[in-house]
């Protein structure tokens, strides 16, 4: 009688747990609002320049004997000082420059998870080991160690600038799941599920990983747009690659050109306009119950440190 109603009981803390789940879900989709739609229909124009303008565009890298010259009814956003359409040349920058976002998005929000949630699930050296490799990240300023580390490799890639950008991202996003794993690691639907007999892989994915896909879709978003913000400044000191095109690289040569000294404000003003776009308009792809977790996140081990003081002042008494 004893295990039937252990059964049960374990039960109806999973279905508790997937509706919970599917609501987690939904924290995922921003809710509508003028807002996500202004900031959905640039997000989506602009990929769409990057995918179709290099298909129907010729080679940016041809020179043409008309030297620098201002926008017109052929080049509609004018030439370089080489004669190459700037036009051409933005297209591909902006698909560059996705790519990196999106890549190092990825890398780093795996790399969250995996410090983050299967350390502190595992517990034990692991748990102290990658929160300890965190802190290091966390102390050391991301920006300067970039710089320090695309000057000294040999070779600068888009594949250097993605890996180097990916290690000084992924720090903070880890700390926050971490304290988001801390939280639920006790719950009763995951305790339930380590008594079900529950591997631990399948623990994590369908009892830990939907609650906290709010947050990780939080840090892919800002982990895109800080790639794109470094790797532009990376590229614009002249760090970054020159033998691929980004907005960074884009930026540098018409620095280069003295873009700015002669006026040339079609080479140098629209991948600033796009930079400062992705900037401003990524952030409105995150609802405001995204944003809610990730400051739940941030309090839990203040609250935590709250209610124990609370615990030992009365235990005193």
């Amino acid at each position: 009688m004893s295990a039937t109603n252990s059964s049960a009981a374990v039960a109806r803390s999973q279905a508790k747990h997937r509706r919970s789940a599917l609501d987690s879900l939904k924290r995922v989709l921003p809710e509508r609002s003028a807002k996500l739609t202004a900031g959905l229909t640039i997000v989506i124009a602009m990929v769409l320049f990057a995918i179709i303008v290099p298909i129907f565009t010729k080679d940016p890298n041809k020179i043409n004997d008309i030297g620098l010259s201002a926008p017109s009814a052929q080049h509609w956003l004018g030439t370089t000082q080489s004669g190459q359409d700037v036009f051409t040349q933005l297209g591909y920058s902006v698909r560059g420059s996705l790519i990196i976002g999106f890549a190092v998005g990825l890398i780093a929000t795996a790399m969250s998870f995996i410090f983050g949630v299967l350390g502190t699930y595992i517990g034990g050296i692991w748990d102290d080991l990658f929160s300890l490799i965190t802190n290091i990240m966390l102390v050391i300023p991301g920006l300067p160690l970039t710089i320090v580390i695309s000057a000294l490799m040999p070779s600068k890639g888009t594949m250097m600038l993605v890996i180097v950008i990916s290690i000084t991202a992924w720090a903070g996003g880890a700390r926050v799941l971490r304290a988001q794993t801390l939280s639920m690691r006790g719950r009763d639907y995951v305790l339930a599920a380590k008594i079900a007999g529950e591997r631990p892989w399948r623990v994590i994915t369908v009892e830990i990983l939907p609650n906290l896909l709010p947050v990780m879709g939080s840090q892919f978003v800002f982990s895109v747009i800080m790639a794109i913000l470094s790797e532009s400044s990376l590229s614009f000191i002249g760090l970054g690659s020159t033998q691929s095109f980004s907005l960074g690289t884009m930026l540098y040569y018409a620095q280069n050109g003295s873009a700015l000294n002669t006026g040339a404000w079609w080479w140098f003003l629209p991948p600033g306009l796009m930079i400062a776009t992705i900037g401003a308009d990524c952030p409105s792809l995150i609802s405001p119950s995204m944003k809610s977790s990730i400051r739940d996140c941030v309090s839990l081990p203040r609250k935590a440190r709250e209610r124990k003081g609370e615990h030992d002042g009365d235990s005193e008494f």
